[in-house]
């Protein structure tokens, strides 16, 4: 296991009372264990934290008039290694758990009812389950060209395929809608990656077989650890880290830091 400190911090400015809803705190789990966190609000202005219907930790909050700043970090032990399983099985679908099937239906970016021609084709050779997941993450590796910022907003997964190019949001959202369109669950995760280069949030995807959640990240050589997820669902509809309600783009800085820890947290 890895420590890593990560560090988000938003810069806003206002010219209206401006309700946000943020997911910016991430949760332990079998794949990190979050030992410390900060979260500073300046000016402070009153927060209500809840869990969407993804299990993620999300944040509402009214930003005042004016400049005003988030500044998170939190230190987390994570994995060196994320586990893989190649042989894994396909789960049948009256076998899959209730809260999977979500995962199976085509959403907002992931129109996973136009790709099953091609989702066929390119993992024809693969047994079922992961090693299906696998042609697919090396198809769109091979294929779709990882372009940090080459679009700015999200595109569904229709579009990445006719661009031929994107950014790892936009890769994860093709890999999710192949897994779908031959029956295998698959979600987007959006979270931390240490030595991602150029620095930022970062996205990819899990699919579900052998009973399980697996990741895949097509826009990396290998799935590398030093990870830390923040937010799952269908696709970045339901992942942003901030949902600005009002007109105008508030939001006028970014800054994001992912650094190894030598020790851990005292």
């Amino acid at each position: 296991m890895t420590w890593i400190k990560t560090t988000c911090n938003l810069d806003f400015q206002a010219e209206s009372l401006t309700p946000l809803v943020l997911m910016l705190r991430p949760r332990s789990s079998v794949q990190q264990w979050v030992a410390r966190e900060t979260y500073t609000l300046v000016p402070h202005v009153p927060v209500v934290e809840y869990s969407d219907i993804y299990g993620n930790l999300c944040q509402r909050l009214v930003a005042p008039l004016g400049n005003f700043s988030i500044r998170t970090s939190a230190e987390v032990m994570s994995a060196d290694q994320l586990d893989t399983a190649p042989g894994a099985y396909f789960v049948e679908i009256q076998n899959l758990p209730e809260p999977v099937l979500i995962y199976l239906l085509p959403s907002r970016y992931c129109e996973s009812d136009r790709f099953g021609d091609l989702a066929r084709n390119i993992v024809a050779d693969g047994l079922p389950g992961y090693d299906q997941v696998a042609c697919i993450d090396r198809w769109i590796r091979h294929f779709i060209q990882y372009t940090p910022g080459s679009s700015n907003y999200p595109i569904s997964a229709g579009e990445v395929k006719a661009r031929g190019e994107g950014v790892c949001r936009d890769m994860a959202h093709l890999g999710v809608a192949l897994c779908r369109s031959i029956s295998i669950p698959a979600r987007l995760v959006v979270g931390y990656l240490y030595g991602l280069q150029p620095m930022d949030l970062h996205a990819w995807f899990e699919a579900y077989v052998g009973d399980r959640w697996y990741a895949f990240d097509p826009t990396q050589s290998g799935i590398f650890g030093g990870r830390v997820a923040v937010a799952y669902g269908r696709d970045a509809a339901d992942v942003s880290i901030f949902h600005q309600f009002g007109a105008g783009d508030i939001l006028t800085n970014m800054e994001v830091r992912v650094e190894l820890l030598h020790a851990p947290p005292n």
